[in-house]
């Protein structure tokens, strides 16, 4: 089987656009299509579904997604072998919250670049359960998660590091440097960061535990921090974050410690490349500590 015709079936499933996949692949958009035909007659199923909006996996390419991956992955080590003396090299995809790509993973792929040039990590925010639904079905190679409580046998999930986080409100609000309990915070304005983000989900649910909050999730640590900055509302966000932006702290009852674990797929074992980004994920997450 050619693994052409394999790369170009995940990357479309990752990307979700004939087009998209084409451009990632310097491919004509033509040769895209031809090459995901040719895996189907191959394989006697049907892959894809040609949408409006785009490609959709059939149940059968959910089926095919993770055992071409492995197949992939497998290729990549038995290339990385035969060069195990030469410069580590390879693209590895990242899936992290927003904040902890806005903040931790920049320094840490500055690091790497600096030691190995040749190494290509792509960037790609998700909550907890879209980094752990990719890193299933391939679309990412490592994960940072900050959920404690999540099992999945079929990942390898670590400790990196502890994610110190702090409420916050506008310089001049009624609440700076003040201790709060959850029904009075529940009389508050909110602006948390979108589902999946632990911290904030958990907020968010001590806050309806007894009342009907008014809570705006946003997608972006600026925006959320704008708000709150304008006298808006409160929020939570780690205290990286916050460092030198205007904004003021209170005290609230605590939640659960929220730690930084690096997460990667338990049957595919990480290349060269994939093994270099966790090397420094790990520094970086170590340094919030």
């Amino acid at each position: 089987m050619d693994t052409r015709l394999i790369s170009t079936f995940t990357t479309l499933a990752r990307t979700g656009s004939f087009t998209a996949a084409a451009a990632e692949l310097h491919l004509a958009q033509s040769t895209v299509t031809a090459h995901i035909q040719s895996l189907e007659r191959e394989l006697r199923v049907r892959l894809v579904d040609r949408l409006p909006s785009g490609a959709a996996l059939t149940e059968a390419g959910r089926r095919t997604l993770e055992r071409a991956q492995l197949l992939l992955d497998a290729e990549a080590a038995l290339r990385a072998e035969a060069a195990a003396d030469g410069p580590i090299e390879g693209e590895v995809t990242v899936g992290a919250t927003e904040s902890l790509c806005a903040y931790l993973l920049p320094g840490a792929i500055a690091a790497l670049h600096a030691s190995h040039p040749a190494v290509d990590v792509r960037l790609t925010p998700s909550g907890t359960a879209g980094t752990v639904e990719r890193l299933r079905d391939g679309r990412l190679s490592v994960g940072l998660i900050l959920e404690p409580a999540l099992r999945a046998p079929d990942l390898v999930i670590e400790k990196a590091g502890s994610l110190e986080v702090a409420f916050a409100c506008a310089p001049d609000h009624e609440l700076t440097g003040r201790k709060a309990g959850w029904a009075e915070l529940a009389g508050h304005r909110w602006f948390l960061l979108e589902e999946g983000c632990t911290y904030s989900d958990d907020v968010a649910r001590e806050l309806a535990a007894g009342a009907n909050p008014q809570i705006t999730r946003l997608g972006s640590v600026e925006a959320v921090r704008a708000c709150v900055a304008a006298g808006l509302g409160l929020t939570l966000l780690p205290t990286f974050a916050l460092a030198d932006r205007g904004l003021a702290t209170f005290h609230a009852p605590k939640i659960r410690q929220n730690s930084i674990f690096l997460a990667r797929h338990a049957r595919r074992s990480p290349s060269r490349a994939q093994r270099a980004v966790l090397d420094e994920l790990t520094k970086a997450a170590a340094l919030l500590n």
